[in-house]
């Protein structure tokens, strides 16, 4: 599944969630179900994607609306005026599967290469901008910031052969076994219709897909390659699901066919997923998934032949080492791009680069540090990415979040001026906010009846001494609650030591003050509220009643 790109970015790629929809635009690199996952649900105008991973979106989901979808053809380029600033917008061929592109975005947050799912050869290299692309020994005119890496590969040590000679391989693997009556092609992926056409016109026979079975595989043949598809279930050629359960069936099938002493048939599968995930079951099938120039058969009896439309670490690093971004995050979870070594030695492990880069990204000031924190290199940098948001433009809708393994080295900008400090019968301080630190603990204080008048009998003063604790909460509560508050009932200087109140209460006379609060008011750069002439003479005149 996708990730989520940082919350500051205008844009979406391939994720439809309601974090997604909140995005002023859309981009779907290709078809494929994990990146349209959602696409019901939250999808909003603008998406933007080539005409042909529209018109297969459209045949997956008919429900969508076709004017939601705004066209990029491979070496296409959109200026896109948004509120905070227009961007650039480039599409390149990903070599991934029909439609597939990879996009470049260039604009105030900075230049941004997001691949979708990619396979990183040289020529899909060379249609980048040649100014991003590096020669050897020397880095690029204009590095790229950022690079949104598939690296579902990424730990896949060894290097897998190209698609055309992939291929080949099946057509090889068809010629070895002449006497099979049935050739099954396990090729019901979008992105696997190359292999299908060229076996159809190698042998001269067209592929039988059932389609009852395989609806949605028969609706993307129908446009691609129509005039391979067969509706005679007696065909040589026929294809066959990958999932579920492949070796149960693949397994029935042989048994079957050797019970009723027919040519056992023949089942290929041109994929990548056994030899780079598919579980070990002897030693001698770890040998056969290290050999790549022929198809290999299993305990099962399935024919293998690594075809990847994914790149492999060796590609990733050569890529790498052509683009020279300053920062890569992987696309596919976990974080694969940690495995890259050019990952660890020009991204985690150069704090310069951190700063200059992925923090100018994120509008984020950096702090002096001198060392990388350890703890950043077991964690998904995905997962980073993804709770910090980018303060592109000049103003910030939401709060940066910034993770715990970043914040002893980041710091936000300087936080928005405090409005000044009022005196309407008392003072108005929010404590909440203050980074000051007071003695957490509930004393007991006066709780003055609105009800009453300031001047009263000496009796209701002391009616009001017994009253029940209450928090500070709740003092914040009445205050939001009132535009003005009566002051509480203020007796004797005796009556004031019995009703003290802790030094986290923001409201009390400046006279009764402890240190502390002073300290506080002091680092606000505002002077401590002095009471207000007419509750001085008030309060002067309360005094004079009680010597009576």
């Amino acid at each position: 599944m996708p990730i989520e790109m940082p919350k500051g970015l205008p844009l979406s790629v391939d994720t439809w969630t309601p974090n997604s929809q909140d995005k002023r635009y859309h981009f779907l690199t290709h078809a494929h179900k994990d990146h349209t996952q959602g696409i019901i649900a939250h999808a909003s105008y603008p998406i933007y994607s080539t005409l042909l991973t529209k018109t297969l979106t459209l045949q997956y989901y008919p429900q969508l609306d076709e004017s939601m979808f705004v066209g990029i053809e491979v070496g296409q380029s959109l200026i896109i005026e948004d509120q905070d600033g227009d961007f650039v917008v480039t599409a390149f061929d990903a070599n991934h599967c029909p439609g597939a592109v990879m996009f470049l975005f260039e604009g105030n947050f900075g230049n941004i290469l997001h691949t979708g799912d990619c396979r990183l050869t040289p020529e899909c290299l060379q249609s980048l901008p040649g100014k991003y692309i590096g020669k050897k020994g020397k880095a690029p005119i204009c590095p790229l910031d950022c690079i949104f890496l598939d690296c579902t590969f990424g730990q896949f040590p060894l290097r897998m052969p190209s698609r055309h000679m992939a291929t080949q391989q099946v057509i090889n693997c068809v010629w070895n076994h002449p006497n099979a009556s049935t050739v099954y092609l396990t090729c019901d992926l979008l992105g696997h219709e190359g292999i299908l056409v060229e076996v159809s016109r190698t042998f001269g026979e067209k592929i039988y897909v059932d389609k009852s079975k395989h609806l949605e595989c028969f609706k993307s043949l129908e446009i691609l390659v129509p005039d391979i598809i067969s509706q005679d279930p007696s065909s040589r050629f026929q294809l066959l699901d990958g999932f579920p359960k492949l070796y149960e069936r693949a397994e029935a099938m042989i048994l079957k066919a050797r019970a009723d002493s027919q040519h056992e048939p023949l089942i290929i599968r041109p994929s990548s997923q056994w030899y780079a995930c598919d579980k070990v079951v002897s030693v001698m099938e770890k040998q056969n998934k290290e050999r790549f120039d022929q198809a290999v058969r299993d305990f099962y009896g399935v024919w293998h032949v690594c075809y990847s439309i994914h790149s492999s670490q060796d590609e990733l690093e050569w890529a790498l080492q052509l683009l020279v971004p300053k920062w890569v995050v992987s696309t596919t979870p976990s974080c694969r791009a940690m495995e890259l070594s050019y990952v660890k030695k020009h991204c985690f492990n150069n704090e310069q680069v951190y700063s200059d880069s992925l923090q100018r990204i994120m509008g984020i000031s950096p702090v002096a540090s001198t060392h990388i924190d350890k703890i950043v290199k077991s964690l998904s940098c995905s997962n980073a990415v993804d709770t910090l948001p980018i303060r592109s433009i000049e103003t910030q809708s939401e709060p940066i979040v910034i993770s715990t393994h970043q914040r002893k080295r980041l710091s936000l900008s300087p936080p928005c001026r405090r409005p000044a400090i009022t005196l309407f019968g008392r003072a108005r301080v929010g404590l909440p906010d203050s980074s000051i630190h007071y003695e957490q603990k509930e004393v007991p204080i006066t709780s003055y009846s609105m009800e009453k008048t300031l001047i009263g009998t000496e009796d209701a003063c002391l009616e009001n001494n017994d009253a029940n604790e209450v928090k500070v909460e709740d003092l914040l509560e009445t205050e939001r609650k009132s535009d003005f508050t009566e002051p509480e009932c203020t007796s004797t200087d005796t009556d004031t030591e019995a009703l003290s109140v802790a030094a986290i209460s923001p409201i009390r006379w400046s006279n009764s003050y402890n240190e502390n609060l002073r300290r506080f008011y002091r680092s606000m750069n505002v002077p401590v509220p002095q009471r207000l002439p007419s509750l001085v003479e008030l309060m002067g005149a309360r005094k004079s009643a009680k010597k009576l």
